[in-house]
């Protein structure tokens, strides 16, 4: 255990340290990170159960020891970035301006990520040397570090070191604690240290509430809202005493989907939940009239089962209550048209009865063929019109920006409207707020570099000269990667009514639709009329 542990003290060590010009002190070039990495392809698996789980320890060490020295090399790069702005004069303020969006991603993470990452690298490398060599020598790994950190935020820089040295982490006085001793343990030492700067903590928290919406597993999503403790209490309170009362009357639902069908509906005002909202739902045309198995896609949710996608739109039942559609089927109106389409509630009937049909619009979008880029729209617009706003909505589903999928907040031009940059969907992009701020920090460009056949492609470099590359995300029906392009001019999307269904290029771009089979068939059997004619005069 001992030589495992020591084996990987030395490559972390070298893991850790980047090429740089000059020599050390004995006249050997400085270890650089290709150095770790070679020595890291070179283990091989232990003989025995023994030597594979020394090997295990040891790796995980390493792989603490690597955050230390990304935390080290983060906090470093952020005093050179405000260096070299303050030298070019840029206010104080504005200094370290897109750092944290630099350091995202060189770590292949989001922008929002960033932020917390180059945060936690400056508090450990400023202010809590003891947590961060509990982190360099493998007692602590990134997370439970990173709860260190948190949990001190609100502290001082003197309090914040006397908590660090209180804990004292590298003396393994955390070793075989889990997440919440280790939290229970700081935040008992941070009240020590400051109890009022711990509870006005507490009170700024309420201007934190928010609800938000992420996607889980089988076309489900987890909405969550985080409020104060007392209203969290009274809301579940209130929704498990409907539940309890709905339950004894025989209700053969489970506990937990009456809750959540009650939340649905006091939110919303209708059963169904929905209440004249569009959905835009992306799918191929053969997938909607067809029976295709190809995936649809869900504009903020991600990707959805074709059966699905087909029963939201045709209104088919799916359990006891569809979401948004009447069992009956909804009403087609408008196929084809570009304008906005939205769904409409619909009005009482004769009988006074609800209407259960929602209107369901139908947009047709084209794709190039195999590539499934959506085709450019123009304008010479200061601003993307709702036409163009829409489009790259669909085309792009979320940022942008590598290794961000945040939802699309700004509609942005690529190259600035003010720097000539024309309004079009390819000189357009979906971005975040905070990656489109980020993108007008100097030294950041961005450039449009779609090729004939390709979709849409954005190359995005940073001040220090590195450059990235973002490819708008294939639509549903779009051919894999290395498949031959079809002969195809154009491919045919669907859009539909409240939802829109796209109906990108793989294979021909109508073949096997009922009409134009019939079609093709009416002109065959007329040729064969005429050609029976001919013969007839012949003879």
């Amino acid at each position: 255990m001992e030589a495992a542990t020591t084996a990987a003290t030395g490559l972390a060590a070298k893991a850790g340290l980047e090429a740089a010009a000059g020599l050390e002190a004995g006249g050997l070039a400085r270890p650089c990170v290709a150095d770790a990495f070679r020595a890291l392809a070179a283990v091989r698996p232990a003989v025995g159960g023994p030597g594979m789980i020394d090997q295990l320890r040891g790796l995980e060490d390493l792989k603490s020891a690597a955050a230390a020295k990304q935390a080290e090399i983060a906090a470093a790069f952020d005093l050179t970035r405000r260096r070299e702005q303050a030298a070019a004069g840029v206010p104080a303020a504005e200094q370290g301006t897109g750092v944290a969006a630099e350091i995202a991603l060189a770590r292949r993470e989001p922008p929002a990520r960033g932020a917390r990452l180059l945060g936690l690298a400056k508090a450990l490398a400023t202010e809590m040397p003891r947590t961060l060599a509990a982190l360099r020598s493998g007692q602590l790994n990134e997370w439970r570090a990173t709860l260190i950190v948190k949990e001190t935020a609100c502290l001082s820089a003197a309090d914040r070191c006397a908590v660090d040295e209180e804990i004292a982490a590298d003396t393994g006085a955390l070793v075989g604690a889990g997440d919440r001793a280790i939290t229970a343990a700081v935040r008992a030492a941070a009240y020590r240290r400051d109890p009022h700067s711990v509870a006005k903590r507490a009170s700024r928290a309420v201007t934190d509430r928010c609800v938000s919406l992420r996607p889980a597993p089988d076309t489900m999503t987890y909405m969550t809202a985080l409020l104060p403790v007392s209203q969290g209490v009274a809301a579940y309170a209130a929704l498990t005493h409907h539940a309890d009362t709905v339950k004894s009357a025989g209700d053969a639902r489970s506990r937990g989907a009456i809750m959540a069908d009650e939340l649905v509906e006091r939110v919303t005002g209708t059963p169904a939940g929905i209440s004249g909202i569009e959905v835009q739902l992306v799918m191929t045309d053969r997938t909607l009239l067809q029976g295709d198995s190809e995936p649809a896609r869900l504009t903020g949710y991600g990707t959805v089962p074709a059966h699905w996608a087909r029963k939201t739109v045709l209104g088919a039942a799916a359990g006891s209550k569809l979401a948004g559609l009447g069992a009956a089927g909804p009403r087609f109106t408008g196929a084809g048209s570009l304008a906005s389409g939205s769904a409409r509630p619909a009005t009482k009937t004769a009988s006074g009865a609800d209407d259960a049909q929602y209107r369901v619009w139908l947009r047709r979008l084209y794709t190039t063929p195999g590539a499934g880029d959506l085709l450019a729209m123009d304008s010479k617009a200061r601003l993307f019109p709702p036409g163009i706003r829409r489009f790259l909505q669909i085309r792009d589903n979320t940022c942008r920006t590598p290794y961000c999928d945040a939802p699309i907040r700004h509609h942005d031009h690529i190259i600035p409207w003010h720097q000539d940059g024309p309004t079009t969907s390819t000189n357009g992009q979906g971005l975040c707020e905070t990656c489109n701020h980020t993108k007008e920090t100097p030294g950041w460009t961005a450039t449009p570099t779609t090729k004939p056949g390709q979709r849409h492609t954005v190359e995005l470099q940073t001040p220090t000269g590195h450059t990235y590359h973002s490819t708008a995300p294939p639509l549903p029906g779009t051919a894999p990667a290395n498949t031959p392009p079809t002969d195809t001019a154009l491919a045919h999307t669907a859009t539909v009514g409240t939802q829109v269904s796209a109906r990108p290029a793989s294979g021909p771009a109508l073949d096997g639709l009922p009409w134009r089979h019939r079609r093709k068939h009416r002109r065959r059997a007329k040729a064969a009329r005429l050609a029976r004619h001919g013969q007839s005069l012949t003879a």
